[in-house]
């Protein structure tokens, strides 16, 4: 088996497609039904699905990125509406939210990311 597509579901799909479309340069492809599809790439699509209500809690899963420029890709995240969620610092890992609160994190696109023993990243100044 191989993974073809992660679905998130949204309050807003039309908000969410169109940050994470801006953000990972990757243009909305479809509209069918209660979903919106961005273009395939590397034979992965993203999807955001309509959903009323929201899991409240945590994410039990997310996405990592990679940048050769996290502050930049921060202030891009933050002006496309996502957040930096400061309560993971500590942890060593840049973790942002998108408009609706999911969680991913972005990663130097090159080198360690140098996690320790009890699972904190080293790849912050």
């Amino acid at each position: 088996m191989q993974i073809t597509a992660l679905v998130i579901d949204a309050e807003d799909p039309e908000r969410l497609a169109a940050f994470w479309s801006e953000l990972l340069d990757r243009p909305i492809d479809s509209r069918p039904g209660p979903y919106i599809w961005l273009r395939r790439t590397d034979g992965l699509v993203l999807g955001f699905q309509r959903n009323p209500h929201p899991t409240p809690g945590k994410d039990r899963m997310h996405v990592d990125l990679t940048s050769p420029d996290l502050p930049a890709e921060q202030r891009r995240v933050e002006a496309l509406g996502g957040r930096r969620l400061e309560e993971y610092d500590e942890g060593g890992f840049l973790v942002m939210a998108d408009p609706e609160g999911n969680e991913f994190c972005i990663l130097p696109e090159e080198g360690d990311v140098g996690i320790d023993d009890e699972g904190r990243a080293h790849y912050q100044d």
